[in-house]
């Protein structure tokens, strides 16, 4: 990843565990100059800034609150790379016989999509100043594959994607891309919520039946993020060989 972010400024959201962690990790690694480190509690990205030091500046940021974006916006005024990582996931099928699923599905859209859109939309003014800004917005393999039982979670998932795409042809001519990372099964604590079983028989239908590493996703973000990949944009890949 070093030459994709060498020198560069990244702010990763959802930073305070699993997936965005080891992302942060991985950009001050390759030689970024700073992390903007977005958690919904400052005190969760404690870790982070104990390992990096001034390397990471933590940012409190809730994708649904309207004023913290603005805030953390006005304290990432420098940065060239956004990483859309915040999400949640709850369990929803099709049929909603008690009201509190659908506050809890309505959650989902929320945060999942409409943080995206929202904290990207703040974010534009600033990447427009970049040479070379980048968006990598997080979609998951319960789109492509229709997964049982995850239906709000994966609507706001491809709600996303359709995002990817039409925010990359509307942004394109500031020489931005934008394109996202499905990936597959990795064991963090969102996947420690999912029964064993049905994660094997998940695994079982890709092409390549394993669990995925972060080190697997932050490979595709840096090929995203690269300097060659400037023609590369409004694109979806998944991991794991689904589709």
């Amino acid at each position: 990843m070093g030459y994709a972010v060498s020198g560069k400024t990244a702010l990763v959201t959802g930073a305070n565990r699993g997936i965005g962690e080891a992302l942060v990790d991985a950009l001050v690694a390759a030689g970024a100059r700073k992390v903007y480190a977005a958690a919904r509690s400052i005190s969760a990205l404690g870790p982070l800034v104990a390992r990096h030091g001034s390397r990471v500046t933590p940012l409190q940021l809730d994708v649904t609150s309207a004023a913290q974006i603005a805030a953390a916006a006005a304290t990432a005024a420098d940065v060239d790379l956004l990483v859309n990582n915040a999400g949640i996931v709850g369990f929803f099928g099709g049929e909603f016989t008690d009201p509190k699923w659908i506050d809890g599905g309505r959650q989902e859209m929320e945060v999942n999509f409409l943080g995206t859109f929202a904290f990207t939309h703040a974010a534009l003014r600033l990447l427009r100043s970049s040479q070379a800004g980048r968006i990598v917005n997080f979609t998951t393999v319960a789109v492509p594959m229709r997964l049982e039982g995850e239906a709000i979670y994966a609507a706001s998932k491809s709600a996303i994607e359709t995002f990817t795409r039409i925010v990359a042809r509307e942004v394109a001519p500031l020489g931005i891309t934008c394109n996202a990372v499905g990936p597959s099964p990795i064991k963090t604590q969102l996947t420690g919520n999912v029964g064993a079983e049905k994660i094997e028989k998940l695994l079982a239908r890709q092409a390549i039946p394993r669990w995925a590493e972060s080190s697997d996703v932050a490979n595709v973000v840096d090929f995203f993020l690269r300097p060659e990949s400037a023609m590369i944009t409004g694109q979806i890949i998944y991991l794991g060989g689904v589709g």
